[in-house]
């Protein structure tokens, strides 16, 4: 048997050398830097962004804060960003999951497959190709491995959100080969405070699940260099209510064809259960959640170099629903989780020659997950894990900029109980990678590499896997139009297999799947091409983005049609595919007299998947439009949406189609006060018309669909 205290001393001991190896450099820090913006672009309005950022990101003038990349004035190679300011995060808050907060981000679709866990799905892709990061490192948890494992974050908590798509596997490594979502928390100041004492605080009720929740943080500076910060967070919710039946069209078929199966065989209870789950209506049971947080940190500031640490606590419970007549008699499933973890941050100046700054990146986190049957203990999950990362900045000589750095990640994978479906395993991870910048005239170039090379071991399997992979990207942008940036990327990114997706071999009840995977799994590639268009249109905002990925040896769990432990069997294969769609974004004020702007936002995302076989690859999102008129005063802004999604019947062997659908949302802010626009109340209604509406990319969708009609009402401080 695997002794787990010394896989847990070994990783403690990894953490104690990083951060040993970063003291010395630390010793001679002297000034703290501000970020270059990039040219990503946000919804919100500048005035509401005026804020003082004690996290010291440097905005772009516009309000919008850029943390992507060191060294570089534009980074194009992330044509598809997209930024979430605090606003934003207050208006789209409806669960306490970060793929719902994402999911009218053009391109970003969730996963949905419970209230308690949704992740996002960037441009079709989801899981072990979009990765969840805290201020540019991994969140640390399972999140990756399952859909109905949640992640360690509470949106609540956060500043900002950047949503990358594109090549981003060339800043975050080859399991943001879909694109990754980069959180930016409060966590570790990075310079001093204007104010003895700075106050955030966002709380917030709803109608449709009940929810109650709340976080606050303080940061302090108790000296002419040192700041502290706290915060906490609390969220609880019961089973949501939706606009109709629970079951989907084609479910309810089934269970009522089981019901007169059944009946006939002489089981009339049995038959009565099938019916009463083929006509339940208004709630989706064993849907609530509850979950809570804190944190603590300090950011030194010393001269032009800063660095700072926090601990932090993630606690989480939520109910998995079940799939109705799928398991029939047996106890509800729920999960509860938490996560410790520790991170560190320096920022070093390093004066004047080919280096003008080094960056430095640490987190640890201990993790376990528990899946309970009733009271019982079904299976308990441990992940033990190290990241770091470190970047040298080059100082601007001209015509060229960039950096280079070195990232490190080690996971010590641990699972027991009789649904322990992977096997205990470590995978770690070395990468370098640098990313240039070249001409300041109308055309630029830019061009990153990234190697990385992993290792993934089952001990128990007595199988060690090895996978050195290369990732490149090319772009060339034109500026020949004033505030207009058109420009083409050009990528080959590669990733190595997941433990998950090369070892699984048994029943995960909480999916209701009997998962297989496959040991000899070959390297995933894919070459990709994006032409893009972004800027201003007189007082307006635009995006435009075309994209195309070409898979080699892509790597897909895929439902086979047999049945093992009375469980529905999925593996893990390859095949070549292809994957092309479109991104737009137009925001412009229609009406603008100084005091009253009437702005239209408009929105659009397609994302279309093939297999080599001309099979439709699984759980890809349908076509969806977004269109809004938003209303801005000083003291007011009234908002309505029209949100549609097209139907999917682009669908694989025993995936069910979904039938489109149309939401309603409308919301007010008010800003009582005229010196502080960081102190907004906000009433909202989304589905107003309380429309049955099921996302394609769910594993849960034929029996979760999304809530109902839910009112809300918020309320954000900042002092």
């Amino acid at each position: 048997m695997i002794n787990r205290k010394n896989r847990l001393a070994s990783s403690h001991f990894a953490l104690a050398v990083v951060l040993g190896a970063a003291s010395p450099a630390l010793a001679g820090t002297t000034k703290a830097e501000q970020q270059p913006a990039t040219g990503t672009q946000s919804s919100g309005k500048a005035e509401d962004n005026a804020e003082d950022d004690v996290h010291n990101r440097q905005t772009d003038g516009t309000g919008t804060i850029i943390v992507s990349a060191s060294g570089l004035k534009e980074l194009d190679l992330l044509a598809g960003t997209s930024v979430l300011e605090i606003r934003d995060i207050q208006r789209d808050m409806v669960t306490g999951q970060i793929g719902d907060l994402l999911s009218k981000v053009p391109g970003v679709s969730a996963t949905s497959f419970a209230p308690g866990a949704s992740r996002p799905i960037l441009r079709g892709q989801q899981g072990e190709r979009v990765r969840v990061l805290v201020d540019g490192i991994g969140t640390s948890d399972v999140s990756n491995t399952s859909a109905d494992h949640a992640t360690t974050i509470d949106p609540i908590t956060v500043e900002r959100i950047e949503v990358l798509r594109g090549p981003a596997v060339l800043l975050y490594g080859s399991q943001a080969i879909g694109g990754a979502v980069n959180v930016i928390d409060k966590r570790i100041p990075t310079r001093m405070l204007d104010e003895a004492l700075h106050l955030d605080a966002l709380g917030g009720i709803d109608s449709a699940t009940n929810m109650r929740t709340g976080a606050a943080s303080i940061d302090v500076g108790v000296s002419s260099n040192l700041v502290l910060h706290v915060d906490g967070s609390w969220r609880k919710s019961g089973d949501i209510q939706i606009g109709g039946l629970q079951v989907s069209d084609a479910l309810r078929a089934d269970l009522l064809a089981d019901a007169a199966a059944v009946e006939e065989d002489g089981a009339p209870e049995e038959a009565a259960d099938l019916r009463a789950a083929a006509s339940q209506r208004g709630t989706v049971p064993n849907t609530a959640a509850e979950g809570w947080t804190v944190n603590g940190g300090f950011g030194l500031i010393l001269g032009d170099s800063t660095f700072g640490a926090s601990v932090g606590y993630y606690d989480s419970s939520y109910g998995v629903p079940t799939r109705p007549g799928a398991a029939e008699g047996d106890a509800l499933v729920t999960i509860g989780l938490e996560q410790y973890r520790a991170d560190f941050k320096g920022d070093i100046a390093l004066g004047e020659g080919a280096f003008e700054r080094l960056k430095l990146r640490v987190g640890y986190s201990d993790y376990t997950h528990t899946e309970f049957e009733g009271a019982d203990i079904g299976t308990t999950f441990d992940s033990t894990s190290i990241e770091a990362r470190a970047e040298l900045v080059q100082s601007d000589q001209g015509l060229l900029r960039g950096s280079t750095g070195v990232q490190f990640m080690h996971r010590d994978f641990f699972a027991q109980g009789e649904e322990a479906y992977v096997p205990p395993n470590l995978t770690d991870q070395l990468a370098v990678f640098t990313l240039q910048e070249l001409g300041s005239g109308p055309f630029q170039i830019e061009a990153a590499v990234r190697g990385e090379f992993t290792d993934v071991e089952a001990q128990t399997l007595g199988i060690k896997r090895n996978f050195d992979t290369f990732s490149g990207a090319l772009g060339v942008v034109y500026e020949g139009v004033e505030g207009v940036r058109v420009g083409l990327n050009g990528s080959r990114a590669e990733r190595a297999p997941s433990a998950e997706e090369l070892f699984a071999d048994g029943p995960h009840i909480a999916t209701q799947a009997f998962e297989i995977g496959n040991p000899d799994l070959k390297t995933e590639s894919a070459w990709g091409l994006e032409a893009y268009a972004r800027g201003s249109i007189g007082a307006g905002t635009f995006s435009l983005t075309a994209f195309s990925q070409w898979f080699n040896d892509y790597i897909f769990l895929n439902e086979t049609g047999e049945e093992e432990d009375d469980l529905p069997v999925f593996e893990y294969l390859q095949q070549n595919a292809e994957f092309y769609g479109i991104e737009a974004d137009l925001s412009y004020p229609v009406i603008d007299t100084g005091k009253v702007r009437l702005i239209t936002d408009i929105r659009a995302s397609y994302v279309r998947a093939e297999l080599a076989d001309d099979t439709a690859v699984p759980r890809i999102p349908p076509l969806s439009l977004l269109g809004a008129l938003e209303a801005q005063t000083t003291a007011f802004d009234v908002r309505g949406e029209v949100q549609w999604f097209d139907g999917q019947d682009r669908v694989t062997t025993f995936e069910t189609p979904t039938d489109s659908f149309t939401l309603v949302n409308a919301l007010i802010a008010w800003r009582p006060l005229a010196d502080n626009k960081n102190v907004t109340v906000q009433v909202a209604a989304d589905n107003i018309f309380d429309v049955t509406g099921r996302r394609h990319a769910s594993f849960t969708k034929d029996f979760v669909p999304l809530v109902g009609r839910n009112f809300r009402a918020s309320l954000r401080l900042s002092f």
